[in-house]
């Protein structure tokens, strides 16, 4: 199968309709560590269709987005518009958003900090904080168990594209901690949970085509792909809503002082 580097800017307008955000528990389970107070300055780096940056807003922060793929930022607006909020969007690089710095009172990175310039990203991030605030990696990722819908999935996306890596995952990123520690952010705290993410077989397919494993595949492929899930699922699993299990997991950083 012929495939292209991943582009998740062909997908945004699937990413925006069936990718499911970071749910709203996420921001109430943040608040416990003074994370996203109304009048927060927060910075959302990575923030594609804006799902995290649109939590903290709601919640009365002032969102600010970073992403390099203008047709997610436009996606983005598009959904701030129907939530009724005010997101101000950069076109920029993670590693260099070129705002000011030791502004923010958090930075935020929502299922993303795996593409990130690792040294480069967390420069950033202390450059950008204020003394003492904080740095949030967030993931909110499916999970593949024995005979589920995300495990039949994962193994069709692996037949289509043998250089996507990221199945088979347990959705928990303890590897991100020691480069974080390094830096000289202190204070690291992690927390975890589960639940369910309803989706129809229709959102599914949306979801998985915005995905980077099938972001990554040509056009033809991409569309060979999309017949055999829906086959997949009206076979296997024929149900009006798949209760799709995820895992939530977010690390908690707090920049140095000085």
């Amino acid at each position: 199968m012929t495939v292209s580097g991943t582009n998740f800017g062909k997908a945004a307008a699937d990413y925006g309709t069936f990718r499911a955000g970071f749910p709203e528990s996420i921001c109430a389970r943040l608040a416990e560590f003074n994370v996203g107070a109304p009048g927060h300055a927060v910075i959302d780096l990575g923030t594609g269709t804006g799902t995290l940056a649109r939590g903290f807003a709601l919640r009365g922060c002032e969102v600010t987005g970073v992403d390099p793929d203008p047709r997610m930022i436009d996606e983005a607006q598009k959904l701030d518009r129907q939530s009724k909020v005010s997101i101000s969007y950069v076109e920029a690089k993670a590693e260099s958003t070129g705002l000011n710095g030791g502004a923010a009172d958090v930075v935020t990175a929502g299922q993303c900090w795996h593409w990130f310039d690792q040294p480069r990203v967390i420069a950033e991030v202390i450059r950008l904080l204020r003394p003492g605030g904080k740095l949030i990696i967030a993931n909110f990722d499916w999970l593949p168990l024995p005979g589920n819908v995300v495990e039949a999935t994962e193994e069709l996306i692996v037949r289509y594209n043998h250089d996507w890596h990221f199945g088979g995952g347990v959705g928990m990123y303890p590897q991100y901690l020691p480069a974080l520690s390094g830096a000289g952010m202190k204070n690291l705290e992690t927390f975890s949970y589960d639940l369910n993410a309803p989706y129809t077989p229709e959102a599914w397919r949306g979801r998985i085509r915005a995905s980077a494993g099938v972001a990554a595949l040509a056009a033809d492929s991409a569309q060979s792909f999309d017949t055999e899930l829906s086959e997949m699922l009206a076979n296997r699993f024929p149900s009006n809503v798949l209760a799709v299990p995820h895992r939530v997991f977010a690390i908690v950083a707090e920049a140095p002082n000085e």
